[in-house]
């Protein structure tokens, strides 16, 4: 019966197993050469860990080129008539707050109509109208100019209007040879304003103090933290005054015998529904976009010449802006100069 070793006697290596590497032994059951197969498993995975990670960075940068191509045939893309000759009826949309930088500002629309006067297969350029008026230095752009189209190129322009075509919207209207509306739509508001707010007593009554300095006793004009004399008051409406009156003169001017300017209230920015519009002389007649192309131009194919900013165009701007944005506040992490 063999003994028991002692506490302080190492055991004996076992016949076969491999030998400990750094004085580590081997794990049971192992066999001769462990190490070198463990460390070529390793040197394999970090191989295709790197093929991998090469893979993705070319992906990445085909993605990229895929994407610039892209954004720059769609920058260059217009939907234009394949055929010129083709007799059509040229829409443009005026939808929205007509100002500066919006789809119904002065360039955007005047654009789209030298297109659609311009084109040789078009009949008749319709103006579909959808909005609540906005800026009239814009409004009286669109309206001078499309006056002049009118008389250069000897083709007939018609309005349509969808929901509503109020204020400025109205200011280019009356520029067609003709006003159809639906008997809902919301017509007229031919009048101009001017708005704020104004925080004096508030201030007053919070302890509030404002601190402006000007040169010029009315370089403060409009500020709502300060008050308001009445000589500034009579200012502004006489500047309201003088653009009304404008306002009025190209109404009559683009209506003339039709409108019934003797209407009560007319000029005062009150706004009727489409049916009551023709009854003032607002408007001519019931009417949709179809049915201005088929019965009245006489071309039933539709050709839209409005100028929106497509996709492409919303992520170069998004893009360009936030490379602007980023480049800013890279700017702003610069040590200062002293």
């Amino acid at each position: 019966m063999n003994e028991p070793l002692p506490p302080d006697r190492p055991a004996e290596p076992i016949a076969g197993a491999p030998a400990p590497l750094n004085g580590v032994a081997a794990p049971a059951g192992t066999a001769p050469g462990w190490e070198r197969s463990t460390m070529e498993r390793l040197l394999f995975a970090t191989l295709e860990e790197q093929k991998a990670a090469r893979r993705w960075r070319a992906f990445v940068r085909l993605a990229w080129l895929a994407f610039f191509i892209f954004l720059v045939w769609a920058l260059s893309y217009r939907n234009t008539p394949s055929d010129k000759l083709t007799p059509h009826t040229a829409v443009i949309s005026i939808d929205g707050e007509i100002g500066p930088k919006t789809d119904a500002s002065a360039d955007a629309v005047l654009a789209a109509a030298k297109a659609a006067f311009e084109d040789e297969g078009t009949r008749g350029v319709v103006l579909l109208i959808n909005s609540p008026g906005g800026s009239p230095v814009q409004a009286g752009i669109i309206n001078d100019e499309l006056r002049r189209m009118k008389e250069k190129y000897k083709k007939p322009l018609y309005v349509v209007v969808e929901e509503s075509c109020a204020s400025a919207a109205y200011y280019i209207a009356v520029a067609a040879d003709r006003i159809y509306v639906d008997k809902a739509s919301i017509v007229g508001s031919i009048g101009v304003l001017m708005e704020g707010f104004g925080f004096v007593g508030l201030m007053d009554k919070l302890g509030i103090e404002r601190r402006l300095l000007t040169a010029g006793e009315n370089k403060g004009f409009l500020d709502p933290f300060s008050p308001q004399t009445d000589k500034q008051k009579e200012h502004a409406q006489q500047m309201l005054d003088v653009v009304h009156r404008q306002f009025i003169d190209v109404v009559k001017a683009g209506r003339g015998k039709r409108l019934k300017a003797d209407t009560p209230g007319l000029f005062s920015g009150l706004f009727w529904t489409g049916q009551q519009a023709v009854d003032l002389g607002l408007a001519d007649q019931l009417g949709n976009l179809d049915y201005v192309a088929r019965e009245v131009i006489k071309a039933e194919d539709l050709v839209d010449y409005t100028q929106r900013e497509n996709v492409a165009e919303k992520l170069a701007r998004r893009f360009g802006a936030a490379i602007g944005e980023g480049a800013v506040k890279a700017m702003q992490k610069l040590p200062a100069l002293r």
